[in-house]
C-alpha cells in the first residue's frame, strides 16, 4: 500500500483551513477532496457526511473507487438510493463516513484537489436578481452553472457542460445561488484560489454596497416564555431559545413592509433543513403569526408534496417586529446554529438589496431541497 501521507494531511490541513472562516462554511456546509493511489487504483478521498471542515480528521474522509464514480457520471439518471449504496459498495474502507453527496462531481473535476464552499460574499451576489449577470462579470473565467438540485443532477449537469472542455482554462466553478469550487493539483494552490477568489466577491461588495446599520433603540417588550410555550406545545418538545437583539437583527427586524422583506429565502440551499424556508414574522399577535405560519407551511406542503411526510409545520426561528431574531432549538447548541446561519443569511439580504434585490431559489427548489431524503438523513446523524 502506498503512504498516503502526505496527501491526506495535507488535505485534513487545508480544510481545517477553510472550516475556520465562517463566511466561507458554516456548520457542516461545504466539502473537499484530494485524489490519491492505493496498490495502483485510484480513490477520491472526498468528505465524509457528518463532518465539519473547521475539525474533520483523516478518518472523516470516505476512499471511493474512482472508476466507480466516473460510470455515474454517465448514466442517464441515479436515484438517491442508488447512488449511495454504489458509493457505499466503491469505498475500500468500509467503515469509514458515507461520502458527500457531492463525490460524483468532485471525482469528475480533473484535477487532484477541490474545495467547495459556500462563501457568503459569492452567494450574496448570485442571489441578487442580477445575479447571473454579475458573476459572470467578476469571474470571465469560471464556469457559471444556473441553479440544480445537488447530488447527481448537479455532478450530471456539470459532467454534460464539460464535454470537450478546456480545464486548463479554468479556474473554478460558481453553482448559483449555491456556491463555489476551486481546484489544483497542490492543495496549497486549490486554497489559495478559493481565497482569491472569494476576495473578489468581497471587494465587489465593499464597492458597490453601502450599508447604514443604525436603528432605533428598541422599546418593544416580547414575553418570550410566553412564546417558549407556544412553540414547545406546537412542535412536541421542550425547546431553547435563543435570542439576538444585535444592531443588525434590530435593523433587520425594523424593516418596513417586514413579512414581505424577510422571507425570501435561504442563503444557501442546505440551509432550509436547519431553518425552513422562512421564519414565523410576529408583529402583534403572536398566536395569530402562529398560526399563520403554520398554515401557510402546509399549503406549501400540499402544493409540492407528491408521496412525502409532513415534517412539523412550526418555525424554526422568528423575526419580531422592531425587537429582533429569536431561535427555537432542541438544545442550546441547535437553537445557536441556527441564529448563526440566520445572522449570515440577514446581512445578504440587506447586501443584495443593494444590488437590486435579493432573491433565493424557488419554491418547488426549497422543498426539494427541504424533503430530499439525504439532507434529512444528514439532519438526524448530525442532531
Amino acid at each position: 500500500m502506498n503512504n498516503l501521507w502526505n496527501d491526506i494531511n495535507l488535505r485534513v490541513f487545508t480544510s481545517n483551513l477553510l472550516g475556520q472562516s465562517d463566511e466561507l462554511v458554516l456548520h457542516g456546509g461545504g466539502n473537499t477532496s484530494v485524489k490519491s493511489k492505493v496498490d495502483g487504483e485510484e480513490i477520491l478521498f472526498v468528505k465524509g457526511s457528518g463532518w465539519d471542515l473547521v475539525s474533520i480528521k483523516a478518518e472523516g474522509f470516505a476512499p471511493v473507487k474512482m472508476e466507480t464514480l466516473l460510470d455515474m457520471a454517465r448514466l442517464k439518471e441515479l436515484s438517491d438510493t442508488d447512488m449511495v449504496s454504489g458509493q457505499k459498495a466503491a469505498m475500500i474502507d468500509k467503515s469509514a463516513p458515507n461520502p458527500s453527496v457531492e463525490a460524483i462531481l468532485h471525482a469528475l473535476i480533473p484535477f487532484k484537489v477541490v474545495d467547495h464552499t459556500h462563501a457568503d460574499a459569492v452567494v450574496t451576489i448570485s442571489n441578487s436578481k442580477n445575479g447571473i449577470e454579475l458573476i459572470k462579470k467578476i469571474y470571465p473565467d469560471f464556469l457559471i452553472v444556473p441553479y440544480v438540485m445537488p447530488g447527481f443532477i448537479l455532478a450530471k449537469t456539470i459532467y454534460e457542460m464539460t464535454q470537450d472542455f478546456d480545464w486548463s482554462k479554468c479556474q473554478g466553478i460558481i453553482l448559483h445561488n449555491h456556491g463555489i469550487f476551486t481546484f489544483d493539483d497542490d492543495a496549497k494552490k486549490s486554497y489559495d484560489k478559493m481565497i482569491e477568489a472569494v476576495s473578489k466577491a468581497e471587494d465587489f461588495l465593499s464597492e458597490n454596497v453601502k450599508l447604514d446599520i443604525n436603528p432605533r433603540p428598541s422599546k418593544t417588550y416580547v414575553n418570550l416564555d410566553k412564546l417558549k410555550v407556544l412553540i414547545e406545545h406546537h412542535k412536541g418538545h421542550e425547546i431553547s431559545l435563543h435570542v439576538n437583539k444585535s444592531t443588525l437583527a434590530l435593523f433587520y427586524a425594523s424593516k418596513e413592509n417586514l413579512k414581505e422583506f424577510a422571507t425570501r429565502g435561504v442563503l444557501t440551499p442546505e440551509h432550509i433543513i436547519r431553518t425552513k424556508r422562512v421564519p414565523m414574522i410576529i408583529e402583534g399577535d403572536m398566536e395569530g403569526a402562529l398560526f399563520e405560519f403554520m398554515g401557510e407551511y402546509k399549503k406549501y406542503f400540499e402544493e409540492f408534496s407528491k408521496d412525502e411526510i409532513c415534517l412539523n409545520p412550526a418555525p424554526n426561528y422568528a423575526v419580531i417586529k422592531d425587537f429582533g431574531i429569536v431561535s427555537f432549538g432542541k438544545n442550546e447548541k441547535e437553537a445557536s446554529i441556527i441564529n448563526d446561519i440566520v445572522e449570515h443569511t440577514m446581512l445578504a439580504v440587506l447586501r443584495a438589496d443593494k444590488l437590486g434585490g435579493y432573491q433565493g431559489i424557488s419554491l418547488k427548489d426549497c422543498f426539494e431541497m427541504e424533503y430530499w431524503e439525504l439532507e434529512q438523513a444528514k439532519l438526524k446523524k448530525i442532531t
